[in-house]
């Protein structure tokens, strides 16, 4: 079971399964939405997630055509990135997440759009945009 909250403690969740794909975000969007060099997420299936408190205070913002990502109107701790365009999964944000579950190699993705400040130095695969 992994099991996530928001700052507050306000907001949890529970996942009945497993991190099925899990990459770091340099886009944009993730930067600024994150305040960070880049978001790191972990691909849940849908059916397996479900909030255990505190769903009245989740709130959304549709960030693209693609994604609604959705957030802590307390804390403003992001919980989540749900796709519409992938009915099936879920993108955790890992810093809502407790402990250290098992997870696939991470990779990053949307690279050509990373912060010009940060480097990346380690031997995960990158992907100039996506990794699809």
């Amino acid at each position: 079971m992994i099991r996530g909250r928001c700052e507050c403690n306000e907001v949890r969740f529970e996942v009945a399964g497993e991190i099925v794909d899990f990459g770091h975000c340099h886009c944009t969007q993730c930067r600024r939405l994150h305040g960070a060099a880049f978001a790191t997420f972990a691909a849940v299936d849908r059916k397996d997630f479900r909030y255990v408190a505190g769903e009245a205070l989740v709130r959304s913002y549709t960030s693209s055509w693609r994604n609604e990502r959705k957030f802590c109107s307390r804390c403003g701790s992001s919980i989540l990135v749900d796709p519409q365009d992938e009915p099936g999964v879920l993108y955790l944000s890992m810093s809502t997440i407790e402990g250290d579950p098992p997870k696939p190699r991470a990779y990053h993705a949307w690279v050509d759009s990373k912060a010009p400040w940060h480097d990346i130095d380690d031997d995960l695969a990158k992907f100039a945009r996506d990794a699809s």
